[in-house]
């Protein structure tokens, strides 16, 4: 049986918006009313989740290596000073673009994807850091029974509000076996409102997700809608 994996699910939620801004930014067209900000607001919440997302690994996780793996605790802590320099540079170039004068736009914005692609490398490092040296050292030296005293710990600081925003972040990267397994728990946690969890958890699902989902849940489609 597979142990708790306290990275995978959420890694490849931020995978994807990542990748999603890069791809977004590189191909924007500044012209449209309020692209400046909107583009500008998306850099500075993607930096503002993943320093957020860092706060919650050295809450929950990571004094948990450092006792256990204290190697691997280091490991990840030299890649602090790279993420923080590049969170920086992208948080300004960012600020900087809605003032920014016509005719600076073309080379302003290639400034910014260029921040933000260093934000991407970096980030993928760290990402592949945790995932292939600090999970297997907490697989090593602790239980189960600890890891997953480690995600509830972490599911009790969460809001029911900040929980479905998790939810909605990390579902629509997730393959189908997966994303119905959280799903199914999620659901069963709100005795009463089933129908209302389910239909809230899966507004960023793309419809072919959201079919797969409740074929997968045995479930029709207007299920949800009954609540």
């Amino acid at each position: 049986m597979p142990r708790t994996d306290l990275y995978r699910n959420v890694h490849m939620g931020q995978r994807a918006r990542m990748f999603a801004l890069a791809t977004d930014l590189g191909a924007a067209d500044l012209d449209e009313p309020g692209a400046l900000t909107a583009h500008a607001e998306r850099c500075l919440a993607l930096t503002e989740e993943l320093r957020r997302h860092a706060d919650h690994e050295d809450t929950f996780i990571h004094p948990l290596l450092r006792e256990r793996a204290p190697a691997a605790a280091d490991a990840l802590g030299a890649e602090h000073v790279r993420l923080d320099a590049a969170f920086a540079a992208l948080d300004a170039r960012a600020r900087d673009l809605p003032a920014t004068p016509a005719d600076g736009l073309p080379e302003a914005r290639h400034e910014l994807y260029l921040a933000l692609n260093e934000v991407v490398s970096a980030y993928l490092a760290h990402l592949h850091a945790e995932e292939t040296v600090a999970m297997p050292a907490l697989w090593e030296h602790t239980t189960e029974d600890e890891l997953e005293a480690v995600f509830a710990a972490f599911q009790a600081s969460r809001t029911a509000d900040e929980t479905l925003a998790d939810l909605r972040a990390m579902l629509p990267a997730l393959p189908p076996p997966t994303r119905a397994a959280i799903v199914r728990g999620a659901v069963g946690a709100t005795p009463g409102e089933e129908h209302r969890t389910l239909a809230a958890v899966t507004t960023t699902l793309a419809p072919d997700q959201r079919h797969r989902l409740y074929a997968d849940l045995g479930l029709p489609e207007t299920w949800a809608l009954r609540g």
